[in-house]
């Protein structure tokens, strides 16, 4: 039996090691499920049980919400490496918002049960999870104070660099997934026309690559938009 020392030891060497998906999938005795989904497959909707977490291993997931009144509502864009669904781990029993694929995606789903567990007992899970909690905090803080001050011009330039997860990677350009011109609008509060207007005048400034009316490349030249007063 080990010793406080020797598990304090032990917990602190895992924490210097960054959550493996891969590992975690490949580990014994652990229940997992991995499921693929086409663009545009739903993985949950509004009102299904909240009975697991979900892993995103590859792919992106598309988080809404539908009024009494039909009106749909885009509080999320999800890549790589998220989490999504944890509302379960803190007492809700039914999902608020839906969850769909905006590209083929790899997703591993964890009982809310094993969720617990590993989070109790896996110190580098827990060190992630805790991680992108933290992150997705900031992140709502930051789209309501985007929300209630900025542009709908502003809007958009910001939400195509999150999409191009702007900051993570070192290229100069990066490709977007193929999102319409109607979940932009969703997304940032305003009308297609509004979010084509700004694309056609982004493309003019060489801030974006269009085709098909869709954004398909994020020049970092865009992130002028953001910054300018």
């Amino acid at each position: 039996m080990l010793g406080p020392v020797e598990r304090q030891r032990r917990r602190t060497a895992a924490r210097r090691i960054p959550f493996d998906a891969q590992t975690f999938l490949d580990s014994p005795g652990l229940s997992k499920i991995i499921a693929t989904y086409a663009r545009n497959e739903t993985v949950f909707t509004q009102g299904d049980a909240c009975d697991h977490v979900m892993y995103i291993q590859s792919g992106g997931i598309k988080r809404s919400v539908l009024s009494k009144d039909g009106r749909e509502a885009v509080v999320a864009m999800l890549g790589a490496g998220d989490f999504f669904g944890e509302e379960g781990l803190g007492g809700q029993t039914v999902r608020i918002g839906s969850a769909t694929a905006i590209t083929p995606s790899l997703i591993l789903i964890i009982d809310r049960v094993e969720m617990v567990r590993l989070l109790h007992d896996q110190p580098s899970m827990s060190d992630r999870f805790i991680t992108h909690m933290l992150a997705r905090s900031i992140r709502t803080e930051e789209d309501l104070i985007d929300q209630l001050f900025n542009s709908s011009e502003k809007r958009l330039a910001r939400t195509l660099l999150l999409l191009a997860r702007y900051g993570e990677q070192d290229a100069p350009t990066t490709v977007v997934p193929k999102i319409s011109q109607e979940t932009l609008a969703k997304m940032i509060g305003t009308t297609r026309s509004r979010v084509n207007f700004f694309l056609n005048k982004f493309k003019r400034l060489g801030f974006i690559e269009y085709a098909g009316g869709l954004p398909v490349k994020i020049n970092r030249s865009l992130l002028s938009v953001v910054l300018h007063d």
